[in-house]
């Protein structure tokens, strides 16, 4: 017992340890292990009706519209099995979760996010496996971090470990899913997460390229071409991804506004025929997005097929979140991306003498308009280079991300797509600066333990024990109320005059769990701005600490827990 409160204590301050990297190391595995059980969900529901996964073309026109009709009927049972309270999911629902739950996933939310985004993967829906991989890895280690009742910061830290790893095991890409967590999740650099996070992503890759293999399902990329000659129109073709951006993050807000009036079975069998119709017609738009980038990369196609197959799959994308299919929006924008890079080559190609590889220019589509949709130009660069192990990307990258990113958000406002689904949705993702920064650090990690603890005595014992009292010692009186419940008084000497004698002051000790942080104990206090607050484990009537507000004051001034 008193090995696991000193774990407790060091991992509530915010430090690295290796006790941190470790449980990141383990939550990381299992979060990996539960994408791969998700991937292996999928593919083997697909290998029912499809010769090959996401082959969607081998099948009838009649099959390609029914299928995801068929499969928003079994989205729709789970939902209400659940009574339609935990359909929530994917990554803007786990940045909500972090804010008011340190990243702690409901259980019945977890289960339609695996249920829901396989059978929707499956049935050909134009989402992406990331979302759910996110939602998986947060769930599974703040899973372990709750059942070891952890002190919230690290449940938070260890849910953002379990996101890298679902990401890096969904994409084999462990740089872009820390860049990710750090630049999108947590929207915050610090040492001492980022370690571990690292740690979480590179367990993640390794277990599934143990299991599938170290190979990218992006491949086919071939060796880059581009050179300065081709910098203007890469700069051009940026600032159109940036403006193709908006108007994609501006539509989806639009369809997830005005559908919330309607009940969850109309918009998802709305989504199911819209994807149904789309796809009986262009196959090639159902699913993930490598079957749309494989065929865009196709030879000699023409520039109308490409921009009916962009329209498409943009539609398809679109309705399918913004009415509430469970699922990522990453693997579909870049998908979608792939598909714009590939017109803009055919595009070029008439302005611009000599070959111009249509590969090269899907991966700087996919690299722009990840980068300008989501805003996260440091995890779009980093997933291109790994996706295409291709160093020699990044400085085309760069200037089709950075044309892209600023044209879109200073002539456009656009922001990132996750944010504005959380505001559309009503659902807090904001910390004021000074709980975010006392979040970072748990109670048990600070607590004062110099407790002179007096039970059931006088006034006469009270007064001795202050008068012995020392400096740092904690004189703390337990009263036993007649309903049976403890309550703690503390005795503060003040200082009012030099000369004058201290001044006695008595503050009811408020309760809090050991679990929690300097937020928590802030917020108790701030109105008083006086008192403080008592820490226990498990019973409230046993008091295993103090946090007084004047420490609480000092540590905001001094940013130290000594």
């Amino acid at each position: 017992m008193k090995t696991i409160t000193q774990l407790k204590k060091r991992l509530a301050v915010p430090q690295t340890s290796w006790q941190l990297c470790l449980l990141a190391a383990i939550g990381g595995f299992a979060s990996a292990l539960l994408v791969v059980l998700f991937i292996f969900t999928i593919e083997g529901i697909q290998l029912f009706f499809l010769p090959e996964k996401d082959d969607y073309n081998s099948i009838s026109a009649l099959s390609r519209f029914q299928l995801p009709i068929m499969g928003a009927v079994v989205i729709l049972l789970f939902a209400w099995l659940t009574g339609y309270k935990y359909i929530r999911s994917g990554i803007p629902f786990v940045l909500h979760r972090l804010k008011v739950a340190n990243g702690v996933m409901p259980f019945r939310n977890t289960v339609n996010q695996f249920i829901g985004s396989a059978t929707a993967l499956a049935a050909g829906f134009s989402v992406g496996r990331e979302g759910p991989a996110v939602h998986l890895g947060a769930a599974c280690s703040s899973y372990i971090a709750n059942k070891l009742n952890l002190p919230y910061n690290a449940i938070r830290s260890l849910s953002a470990c379990g996101i890298a790893a679902g990401i890096a095991a969904c994409f084999n890409t462990p740089i872009a899913a820390v860049l990710f967590v750090m630049e999108v999740i947590l929207r915050e650099y610090k040492v001492h997460i980022f370690i571990p996070v690292m740690i979480a992503a590179l367990v993640g890759s390794m277990t599934t390229s143990h299991i599938f293999g170290v190979n990218h399902e992006f491949g086919h990329f071939t060796a880059i071409t581009l050179n300065i000659d081709h910098y203007l129109v890469l700069a051009v073709l940026g600032m159109v991804l940036g403006v193709f951006a908006f108007i994609f993050n501006r539509n989806l807000i639009l369809v997830i506004k005005h559908s919330a009036r309607f009940h969850l079975v109309p918009r998802i069998l709305t989504a199911a025929l819209i994807t149904g119709s789309l796809g009986y017609a262009l196959p090639y738009a159902m699913g993930t997005d490598l079957s749309a980038i494989n065929f865009s990369l196709q030879n000699s196609l023409e520039l109308q097929l490409l921009l009916g197959l962009l329209v498409a799959k943009v539609l398809m994308t679109i309705f399918a979140l913004g009415l509430g299919i469970p699922g990522g929006v990453i693997g579909p924008i870049l998908g979608i991306g792939a598909i714009a890079g590939t017109c803009g080559s055919v595009v070029a190609s008439y302005f611009i003498g000599g070959n111009i590889s249509a590969s090269d220019f899907a991966l700087m589509g996919m690299a722009g308009f990840m980068a300008a949709t989501l805003n996260a130009p440091l995890a779009a660069l980093l997933c291109v280079v790994e996706l295409s192990n291709q160093i020699e990307i990044i400085v085309p990258a760069m200037i089709v991300i950075t044309s892209a990113c600023v044209f879109s958000g200073q002539f456009f406002g656009n922001r990132s797509i996750f944010i504005l689904q959380l505001e559309i949705q009503g659902l807090p993702y904001r910390q004021p600066p000074i709980e975010k920064f006392l979040q970072r650090i748990g109670v048990i990690g600070v607590m004062d333990e110099r407790i002179t603890l007096l039970r059931q005595v006088d006034d006469k014992t009270i007064a001795t024990a202050l008068s012995k009292q020392k400096p740092q010692d904690n004189v703390i009186h337990q009263i036993k109320r007649p309903d049976e419940t403890t309550q703690f008084i503390f005795y503060q000497q003040s200082m009012t005059d030099i000369d004058a004698k201290p001044t006695l002051t008595k503050h009811t000790l408020i309760p809090l769990s050991s679990q929690s942080t300097l937020t928590e104990a802030y917020l108790l206090l701030m109105k008083k701005r006086t008192g403080g607050v008592y820490i226990y484990q498990d019973n409230p009537d046993e008091i295993m600490g103090i946090i007084t507000f004047d420490y609480i004051s000092a540590y905001l001034l001094k940013g130290k827990t000594n």
